[in-house]
């Protein structure tokens, strides 16, 4: 541990040695470079920095004292509650240089593997359907966030963090200093987070298709008011009313299925009397997200996005129709685990292993061994498509888990660019949605 009095370290658990041994007495900005991971730094109030902890690695971000005791509080909370978020590491406070002046506390956050900020999705040009998908995950996220009681305070995409799911999306919050807690959100406080959400988000991609990195069809206003209508969608999916009469049980039916293919569980739901004689109506009270997840763990063990979770299950469910049609569902999962599932994924050479999660590899497999079949006409077995699937997909993508440590050169150059102020009519202070908030 470094000789610096007055360090305070608050983190949950054992405080690891490896973080005790890092440079605290030196100002972020002087750290050298042996205990850095080589990642873009952008344009922020904060400084922010990344350090290798054990085999993985953090974030590093200067704050004030009662920033850094605040965001780790919220994110700690935030993840009790099971709200997709970065994991807090510590808080650390009452640091001081050699001289005995006193350095700026830090916030200690875990890097979300596999994880990509908005820029870092596309290559070249982000195409409008992948930019509606990140849009939609991000107003998924605000519903999330909102039905918890979480008032961001700063809703954008560069304060989002997505990871691939299945064809789409699964955002997590990466800042949370502006955030705080109710036990319920009034409608007041959700239409102005909406409100900084659709600001931000048209602003942002105002910057993007400056650069040119955004489909020239993109409209940015009419994006970020898709954003506010696919969050008021699903918005009312989720905690609007259904009116039915006493005997059409199969709309409370349907309307509970409609929430599972969402991914959300309803534990609890109330049914009232309509004003209108005759009538009920059924609105879920207490929804949980993470239904195909659930399954799938409780059937094979494996902890997956939403998404990559249901395609698992229809995997899991073709497998057994054509092995063993009447069989025991939680039989078949784990004979698919260990007979299909795991030894695919084993044969991953490891150079490439770092490219997709397993789970997202399975996906994509799945895919590919479709068109296959469908070029070849006829059902190529998945153990036939691996091998081409590895040289013709797999090999062309960036190394996801280690793309923020060692990010490629256009990757880089896509990242660094600042917010314009003229994207949202403030001065350059005002940002902390830039690039390096998607690390804070």
């Amino acid at each position: 541990m470094n000789p610096v009095s007055g360090l305070s370290l608050t983190a949950s658990g054992t405080i690891p040695q490896e973080l005790l041994d890092l440079p605290w007495h030196l100002p972020l900005i002087k750290w050298p470079a042996d205990v850095l991971a080589a990642l873009p730094r952008g344009i922020s109030r904060h400084i922010v920095r990344f350090a290798y902890l054990g085999g993985s690695v953090i974030a590093i971000k200067e704050t004030s004292e009662r920033a850094a005791r605040h965001e780790y509080r919220m994110l700690r909370q935030l993840g009790r509650l099971g709200a997709p978020c970065v994991k807090p590491v510590a808080e650390v406070t009452g640091r001081t240089d050699p001289d005995g002046e006193p350095l700026s506390p830090a916030l200690v956050t875990r890097h979300l593997r596999f994880s990509l900020p908005y820029r870092a999705v596309f290559n070249q040009m982000m195409r409008k359907d992948t930019l509606q998908r990140l849009i939609d995950a991000q107003a998924l996220l605000m519903v999330e966030l909102h039905l918890l009681g979480f008032y961001w305070g700063d809703v954008s995409l560069s304060n989002t963090l997505f990871r691939r799911d299945a064809g789409n999306f699964k955002a997590y919050l990466v800042d949370a200093e502006t955030g705080e807690l109710h036990p319920k959100l009034s409608a007041g406080q959700r239409e102005y987070d909406l409100e900084i959400a659709q600001i931000n988000i048209a602003g942002e991609l105002m910057d993007l298709m400056e650069g040119g990195f955004v489909d020239e069809d993109v409209d940015a206003l009419a994006t970020s008011s898709q954003f506010i209508d696919s969050y008021r969608g699903l918005w009312q999916e989720l905690t609007g009313d259904t009116a039915f009469n006493p005997d059409q049980q199969w709309l409370m039916e349907e309307r509970i299925r409609r929430l599972n293919e969402l991914g959300f569980d309803v534990e609890e739901y109330d049914i009232r009397s309509a004003r209108d004689e005759g009538h009920l109506l059924l609105r879920p009270k207490v929804v949980d997200p993470g239904h195909h997840q659930r399954r799938l763990m409780a059937l094979t063990g494996l902890d997956v996005q939403e998404n990559q979770a249901r395609r698992l299950l229809g995997a899991i469910d073709a497998y057994r129709a054509a092995t063993d049609p009447h069989g025991d569902e939680a039989v078949a999962a784990h004979m698919w685990t260990q007979h299909v599932f795991q030894p695919l994924i084993g044969k991953i050479p490891r150079d490439l292993r770092n490219k997709l999660e397993p789970a997202e590899i399975m996906h994509q497999l799945l895919d590919y061994r479709w068109q296959l079949s469908e070029r070849e006409g006829r059902d190529v077995p998945l153990e036939e498509a691996l091998s081409p699937f590895i040289d013709e997909e797999l090999r062309g993508y960036r190394d996801e888990a280690v793309l923020m440590v060692n990010p490629p050169t256009d990757v880089m150059k896509q990242m660094e660019l600042g917010v314009s102020p003229s994207a949202t009519g403030e001065d350059d202070s005002a940002h902390d949605e830039d690039s390096s908030a998607w690390y804070s």
